[in-house]
C-alpha cells in the first residue's frame, strides 16, 4: 500500500498488516515520522521527537518478526506519550522549560509496559506546565487539527493534537480531572480514564496524587481498549495499583447492550455550562443507546454539581510536588500556575478536610447509583473546543477561555472509569463528547458502552481537515 495511506490506518488495521508482513514497522514509523515532519509546526504537537530511536527500534522490530516473535497487536505500532511520562535517555520536561534538560535514567513503568508490548515511540508530547492547569502552555500552545484557532484540551494537549492529526497512531496522556477526556472530546478522539489504580504511575511525574491516572488517547474504542491493554496491570513499585486480573479488553467489545441500564445525570446536563449543541447531542446519542436495546434513564446525583469545586480545593496537593521550585524559582513559573501554587499554599488544612468528607460523599452517591445501573452518561465537555486567544488581564501570551465547562471530575473524585467518545459536531464542525462513566475496574463495560455507539455511528469516520 501507499506509504503515505499509512497514518490513517486504526491500530487494529495496522496490526494485522503488520502481523501479516504486508506493511513493515520501518514503512509504519517512517510514514509517520513524514506526517510529523509536514504538520507538527502548525499543531505544536511534540515536544521532542524521537527519529533515530524510533526507527532503529522499528528495524529491531522488524527483525524479531523475521524470527518469529510477535509480541502482540501492539507489534511495530508508532505511539507518542504525554511529556509527563519518563522516557528513559529522552528528555521528559513536563511541559516546562524548567526541566528543559531532565532526561530520565529509565522508562516509566508504562512505558516499560508499551515496548514489552511491542510499540515504538515516535516522541513526547506538548502539555500544559506541570499539567496542573487546563489553560497555559510554556511552550507553543497546542492546535486543535479540526480548527487550527483552538484548543486541543488540555492538560494532554499534544496527545489529542497528534492523535486527532494522524501523528500517531494512538497515545497516552494523564488525566487528573480530565485531562485525557478533555482533549478527547474536543478533538473527536476516543479517551478513557481508567480506574484509580488500574495503572501504574511509577515514573509520571506527579500532578495530584490522589487522582492522577495515566489514560489512552486512541481514533476508535478497539484501539484504546488495545492500549490499554498494553499498560494496564498491578506494579510493585506503584504502591496504590490494584493487584486485580486484566480483563481481556478487545475480547469484550461485542456491542451488546441488550438489558444494560443506563443512567443520564440530570445536574450534568441540565445545567448553564452545557451549550444547546452538546445538551441536544448527548440527549440523541442517550437515544440511539436506548434503540440498541439500553434501558435508559435521567437519574439524579446532586454532588456531581459541586465536583469542580471540590476538585479545586483538592488541589493544595499540587504545590507539594515542587517545593523547592516555589522556594526557589518562584519566577520562572508561568503566571497561571504561580498563583494557583501560591493560592493552594495558603489554603486552610481545614478546607482540605471539608473537601476530602465531601470527596467521600460524592463518591457514595456514585456508587450507590451504579448498584442499580451499569454506566453512567453525561457530557464530556459542555462547550466545543474555545479559540484560543491572549488573555490581557494577565499577559500577552496566547490562552483559552478559562470557563470550560468541565464536566469530567465527578468520575475523577469517584476513583471510576471514564471513557469520552464523539458523539456529533456543532454546526461550525467542533467535535463534541460523550462521556460514560461506570464501577471501578469496570473498563470493559464502559467502553462496550462506547463501541455500541460507535459502531452504529458514523461521528468516528470524519478526518479533520489537515
Amino acid at each position: 500500500m501507499d506509504k503515505a495511506d499509512i497514518p490513517f490506518l486504526s491500530v487494529a488495521e495496522l496490526s494485522d498488516l503488520i502481523k501479516d508482513r504486508t506493511v513493515s514497522p520501518v514503512q509504519a514509523v517512517e510514514a509517520y515520522l513524514d506526517r510529523i515532519d509536514s504538520l507538527n509546526s502548525k499543531l505544536y504537537a511534540y515536544l521532542t521527537v524521537c527519529r533515530d530511536e524510533a526507527l532503529q527500534a522499528a528495524e529491531k522490530s522488524e527483525q524479531a518478526l523475521d524470527r518469529g516473535e510477535y509480541l502482540g497487536p501492539m507489534h511495530g505500532i508508532p505511539v507518542a506519550v504525554k511529556d509527563q511520562i519518563n522516557t528513559a535517555g529522552i528528555r521528559t520536561t513536563t511541559g516546562t522549560p524548567i526541566f528543559g534538560d531532565f532526561v530520565p535514567e529509565e522508562d516509566a513503568t508504562v512505558m516499560t509496559k508499551l515496548k514489552s508490548a511491542g510499540a515504538i515511540l515516535l516522541g513526547k508530547l506538548n502539555m500544559t506546565e506541570f499539567g496542573t492547569t487546563s489553560l497555559s502552555h510554556a511552550f507553543d500552545t497546542a492546535r486543535n487539527p479540526w480548527d487550527l484557532e483552538r484548543f486541543t484540551g488540555g492538560s494532554s494537549s499534544g496527545s489529542g493534537g497528534a492523535t486527532a492529526a494522524f501523528l500517531c497512531a494512538t497515545s497516552l496522556g494523564e488525566d487528573t480531572g480530565g485531562s485525557v477526556r478533555g482533549p478527547a472530546a474536543w478533538c473527536g478522539l476516543v479517551g478513557l480514564r481508567p480506574t484509580w489504580g488500574r495503572v501504574s504511575r511509577h515514573g509520571l511525574r506527579p500532578g495530584m496524587w490522589s487522582m492522577d491516572t495515566v489514560g489512552p488517547l486512541s481514533r476508535t474504542v478497539e484501539d484504546c481498549a488495545l492500549t490499554l491493554q498494553a499498560i494496564a496491570g498491578h506494579d510493585p513499585r506503584d504502591g496504590y495499583t490494584w493487584d486485580v486480573p486484566v480483563p481481556d479488553y478487545r475480547a469484550a467489545l461485542d456491542g451488546n447492550l441488550e438489558g444494560k441500564r443506563i443512567g443520564v445525570v440530570k445536574e450534568m446536563l441540565y445545567t448553564d455550562v452545557v451549550e444547546p449543541e452538546v445538551r441536544d447531542a448527548v440527549s440523541q446519542a442517550a437515544n440511539s443507546l436506548a434503540e440498541l436495546g439500553a434501558h435508559v434513564e435521567e437519574i439524579s446525583i446532586p454532588l456531581t454539581s459541586g465536583a469542580n469545586t471540590i476538585s479545586s480545593v483538592l488541589r493544595v496537593e499540587a504545590p507539594t510536588n515542587y517545593r523547592e521550585l516555589i522556594r526557589n524559582r518562584l519566577k520562572e513559573i508561568n503566571h497561571d500556575n504561580r498563583i494557583a501554587y501560591l493560592t493552594w499554599s495558603l489554603t486552610p488544612a481545614l478546607a482540605y478536610y471539608k473537601a476530602l468528607k465531601l470527596r467521600a460523599l460524592l463518591r457514595q452517591q456514585i456508587l450507590q447509583a451504579l448498584t442499580g445501573l451499569d454506566v453512567l452518561l453525561m457530557p464530556t465537555m459542555g462547550t466545543a473546543a474555545p479559540k484560543i486567544e491572549p488573555d490581557p488581564i494577565i499577559d500577552s501570551r496566547e490562552k483559552t477561555n478559562r470557563n470550560r465547562g468541565s464536566m469530567t471530575t465527578p468520575f475523577s473524585l469517584a476513583s471510576c472509569p471514564a471513557v469520552s467518545i464523539n458523539c456529533g459536531f456543532t454546526s461550525n464542525g467542533l467535535p463534541i463528547g460523550l462521556q460514560i462513566g461506570g464501577r471501578p475496574f469496570e473498563e470493559q463495560t464502559v467502553l462496550n458502552v462506547a463501541y455500541a455507539y460507535e459502531q452504529a455511528t458514523q461521528w468516528h469516520t470524519r478526518r479533520p481537515p489537515i
